[in-house]
């Protein structure tokens, strides 16, 4: 059954259209866009769909095809933030947050179908409220650019959600474009779209999904953006995005907490590495971006501290097996890792890590390979 079909079967008549966006893959940059850093995302071709349809009495009904049970009805003018946990705040969050920047928007039928990885670090989340923040944006005419959409998301996630993440995620699925990654200063949000077409090249970029998420990460994402913030407050500037890389020896000595330096390290190193891999995928030199991939993965490990066992396992064990380089991506403590392989040799590297897993006694990983897609957009 169709969407749209879906959607009318739901709510008794049809929508007005239907919107994707999609999740991320971060290539490089990570823990850096909340330092005012550089990050490095493409779009998957996996989307959240939504049909929409507005409503005039106040009321927003929202389901999902992954959530049994009928539509939630929420009243748009008691939106308010202090989430309920439900998958449903993405969404009513997005809506408060329009409403509150002073766009005029109402209520809507909405039902969703999602193809995302959900808890993979593949920001799911990201998407959910990117479709809902273009759908609205389409069907009420309010005219707001993909960057400024971004910002209304990430804000319904800070303060409606509660969630401090950074601007990353929702730029990502808003502003990517088909075989390329976007490199993004989250400092002005200036955005350069750079070529990064593996196919051409004989390569691909296997996403291996973990399927873990270590109950450890509960409380340490904001632990270490403190100890970030604590190391630019030592060091008199207003991010780690302000510390040179060629300075960052004098900044380590001048920092006594060695959980600082450590943190301080990972973030001005992987600014660099950022910059770097943009260099080398603009000279053409795409095969050299594996080393810099699996630098990443160390310098998250022994330095950021928030890889874990299945995590070390996957790099460890395409490197050994003939990939180009591999690291995890994500917040960490579980979620997915990256591999870059010669498309020859992705069933025989997949294999191995399949074969790791069960040896070591781990779930089985989930394994697909990442094309950069389309950012977010109208389908009908």
């Amino acid at each position: 059954m169709s969407i749209a079909a879906r959607f009318e079967e739901l709510f008794g008549r049809a929508p007005e259209g239907v919107w994707a966006a999609p999740g991320r893959v971060n290539l490089i940059g990570e823990h850096t866009d909340y330092n005012d850093g550089f990050v490095m995302p493409f779009a998957l071709p996996h989307t959240t769909v939504a049909a929409v349809a507005r409503r005039d009495d106040g009321v927003l009904r929202l389901h999902s095809a992954d959530v049994e049970g009928d539509p939630v009805e929420l009243r748009v003018e008691e939106l308010a933030p202090g989430g309920t946990d439900a998958w449903t705040d993405y969404v009513s969050g997005v809506v408060w947050a329009l409403r509150d920047a002073g766009h005029a928007v109402g209520g809507a039928d909405v039902h969703f179908e999602s193809t995302v990885p959900t808890g993979a670090g593949l920001s799911s989340s990201a998407a959910l409220e990117v479709v809902t923040a273009l759908a609205l944006n389409d069907l009420n005419e309010l005219g707001l650019e993909r960057s400024r959409l971004a910002r209304l998301c990430q804000r319904a996630e800070n303060v409606y959600v509660g969630a401090p993440t950074g601007i990353m995620d929702q730029t990502a699925s808003a502003c990517c474009t088909a075989g390329h990654a976007l490199f993004l200063d989250t400092r002005d949000l200036s955005q350069r779209q750079i070529p990064f077409d593996l196919a051409a090249e004989g390569m691909q970029l296997l996403v291996v999904d973990t399927r873990v998420k270590h109950a450890h990460s509960d409380g340490e994402y904001g632990k270490r953006r403190a100890g970030c913030e604590a190391g630019a407050a030592a060091l008199g500037v207003a991010a780690l995005r302000d510390v040179a890389y060629e300075d960052l020896e004098g900044a380590l000595a001048r920092l006594d907490d060695e959980e600082v330096r450590r943190l301080v390290k990972h973030i001005v190193t992987e600014n660099h590495r950022v910059e770097h891999m943009v260099a080398l995928l603009e000279q053409g030199a795409t095969r050299a971006i594996g080393p810099v991939l699996t630098e990443g993965h160390a310098s998250l490990r022994d330095d950021f501290r928030i890889s874990c066992p299945e995590l070390d396992l996957v790099v460890d064990t395409a490197n050994a097996s003939g990939a180009v380089g591999a690291r995890m991506t994500g917040g960490g403590f579980g979620g997915s890792a990256i591999v870059l392989v010669d498309t020859s040799d992705a069933d025989t590297i997949t294999k191995a890590v399949e074969e790791a897993f069960e040896a070591a006694g781990f779930k089985a990983p989930r394994v697909f390979a990442a094309v950069p897609s389309e950012g977010a957009r109208r389908l009908a």
